[in-house]
């Protein structure tokens, strides 16, 4: 198809009258005028809608567009979209943080107090509800070349056990030569730990003989006052605190080993938050001990949640220093110890073992922490899983736990090289982990080299694939209008719908409770295929039907009512019309997802006993295959025709 022509053009070629000539002298688009109307007929017709689907605009009232950056389907039926500053450091620099509430069944939008930048955090949904949001950023990247002044990560040493120290965003530290440095974000330091060392005497007494102190440490990034070449330095030193009086100016002090103008990554925060879908607004919780740029946070079969890898407080990726949460106390604790790269995902399996499928979003070497394996989290070990091909190709992969759950097959779709590789693949892979030695095995191949892929799981046991792109972030217009329907028990893709809008890096998909799909973000590098001009954060939203809901019409089987939990047997009994007809039941939990990461949804398999006018159904009361937390329970009938979604909490 032929280039779409510019607003700017489109502008200008109106206000001179030239429309006709446009027509009479570009003969291509005045044929790809032709058909992208007959398209458009085509693709509105009945039929072609109960076979491929439909996609639909979302009308968003003026002022309520976002960078959705991150995507949350709450037990409310609302969807949470949080942009923070959205990737926009003018925003950033402003203090200016967003996060919208869209309620796709009244479609009505509002604007949520977003406290901190929530711009790449992590998120993962609690027992009660809540969306666990945590890290974020703490100051943007700064390019090799635009770097003036030097800057790097400062160790600050705090040798009093008697008082935590806290020094503010602007500290200066100065250095032995008289070279002053900034800290860009606030930090502080525990206090140092006092050991006593004890000496016994002959007589069976014991005295306190000395006292040892071992000085706490936190990280802050710096930066030089000045620019220039003064402010490099390559040897340690140790830096005195600018304002710092008596005894805090001896036992308060930094180390540095680099400061210099390479090129400076994010870096992330600390702050963690639960969203209260009743209140609707942000609860602050405490703290990570890391800060996290870009960390997957997953929940455990006991509700506690898991938060790994992230660019840390100075923009190294954290070395393997995880942290779980705990919802009960609101507190975070150490976890085990293993390093990933960024966003790496990571899945809740039958036993509690965490699948690692190699899946990520980029940050960290790439000869470092990319292959697939199972994490056993008790003894903190990790086993290696094989057969993948294309393995140098995982980065911005989508990956997802195909339906039911309890079969343990999980899919990887598409991917490419590490950072900016030309490379991405077409490749798709299952794993089997319900065998003895599992190991991946070839799955139907993607049309094209994709990255960026979005993967939703439907309630009639198939996963719906759209958009991407073959190059990094969009480049050269290489996003892909297509989508398909993954069936497994066929393994094989049929053709669906092609939607209207581009969806590459920081774009986002889930299921509704209605049974379709939503599409938000994207944000391509360059607006051109030459790559001649920067492209612009999409801020559209568009709603795929799929086939299953043109062919039932109004005629879907409808839940009526019935209570929101289980009994003690995993049991509950939903009043229905449509008792007869239904045929199978699925538990789909809600999405959170980013950068083409959701290691949240999973759809269960339920025991389904019907009576006259009602349903009951069977959850499994194995919490690895069900972690706590609010479900949506669909029905079909015989021909795949979903209900609307009941909403169940699983304690």
């Amino acid at each position: 198809m032929a280039r779409r022509p510019s607003k700017k053009l489109k502008k200008t070629l109106l206000g001179s009258g030239a429309v006709v000539v446009l027509a009479a002298l570009n003969a291509p688009a005045a044929v790809s005028f032709v058909g992208e109307k007959y398209h458009a007929y085509k693709i509105a017709q009945p039929e072609y809608k109960r076979k491929f689907g439909s996609w639909a605009p979302v009308d968003v009232p003026p002022g309520y567009s976002v960078n959705a950056i991150h995507a949350a389907l709450l037990h409310t039926g609302k969807v949470l979209l949080i942009a923070g500053s959205g990737n926009d450091q003018k925003k950033f620099d402003s203090g200016t943080f967003d996060t919208v509430l869209w309620d796709p069944k009244k479609n009505t939008f509002k604007k949520i107090p977003t406290p901190e930048d929530f711009f790449c955090s992590g998120h993962t949904q609690l027992a009660d509800g809540r969306l666990l949001v945590a890290g974020g950023t703490a100051r943007y990247e700064i390019l090799d070349g635009e770097v003036k002044r030097a800057g790097g990560g400062m160790r600050v040493k705090n040798e009093s056990p008697d008082k935590a120290v806290t020094l503010k965003k602007g500290t200066v530290f100065r250095s032995p030569s008289g070279v002053e440095y900034v800290t860009t974000s606030d930090v502080t330091v525990p206090k140092a730990k006092r050991d006593f060392e004890i000496s016994y005497f002959k007589s069976g007494q014991m005295k306190p003989w000395q006292t040892k102190v071992t000085a706490a440490e936190a990280r802050v990034f710096v930066e030089a006052k000045e620019e220039g070449a003064r402010g490099l330095t390559t040897e340690a030193a140790q830096y005195e605190v600018v304002g710092l009086k008596g005894d805090d100016a001896d036992n308060v002090y930094g180390l540095a080993q680099r400061l210099t103008t390479e090129k400076q990554d994010f870096q992330g925060i600390k702050g963690a938050y639960e969203f209260d879908p009743k209140a609707e607004k942000y609860i602050p919780v405490a703290p990570m001990k890391d800060a996290r740029w870009y960390p997957t946070l997953v929940t455990l079969q006991d509700g506690r949640v898991l938060a790994v890898s992230g660019l840390n407080d100075v923009g190294d990726v954290v070395p393997g220093d995880n942290e779980i949460y705990d919802p009960a106390t609101k507190t975070w604790s150490q976890g085990p110890f293993r390093y990933f790269p960024t966003y790496p995902a990571l899945f809740l399996t039958k036993g509690g073992k965490l699948l690692y499928t190699g899946s990520n979003a980029g940050y960290g070497p790439a000869e470092k922490g990319r292959e697939p394996g199972l994490w056993d989290l008790e003894k903190n070990s990790f086993t290696k899983l094989g057969g993948l091909t294309d393995p140098d190709q995982l980065e911005t992969s989508a990956s997802l736990m195909l339906p039911p759950v309890q079969n343990q097959k999980v899919m990887v779709l598409g991917g490419g090289g590490v950072g900016e590789s030309p490379k991405s693949t077409a490749r798709t892979s299952v794993i089997d982990l319900s065998q003895e030695n599992p190991v991946f095995k070839d799955g139907p191949a993607l049309p094209q080299g994709t990255r960026y892929l979005s993967s939703v799981l439907l309630p009639d046991d198939t996963v719906f694939t759209t958009g991407g792109s073959e190059q990094y972030r969009g480049s050269g217009g290489s996003d892909i209008l297509t989508s398909q329907v993954y069936d497994p028990q066929a393994n094989a893709f049929t053709a669906a719908a092609d939607p209207t809008v581009g969806r590459n890096y920081h774009s986002e998909a889930l299921l509704l409770p209605d049974g379709r799909v939503a599409t938000f973000g994207s944000d391509p590098l360059y607006a051109d295929k030459a790559n001649t001009k920067l492209g612009t954060f999409e801020q559209r939203i568009e709603i795929f039907t799929p086939p299953a809901l043109h062919r039932g019409g109004a005629d879907r089987p409808v839940l009526g009512e019935g209570p929101q939990e289980l009994d003690q047997n995993g049991r509950v009994t939903i009043r229905t019309k449509d008792a007869a007809r239904i045929a199978k039941a699925r538990l789909m939990r809600p999405s959170a997802v980013t950068h083409t990461t959701d290691v949240e949804q999973r759809s269960v398999a339920l025991g389904l006993t019907k009576a006259k006018d009602a349903v009951t159904v069977e959850v499994p009361l194995d919490r690895t295959l069900v972690p706590p937390g609010w479900y949506m329970l669909f029905v079909t009938d015989e021909d795949g025709t979903p209900s609307e979604a009941k909403w169940i909490q699983v304690r």
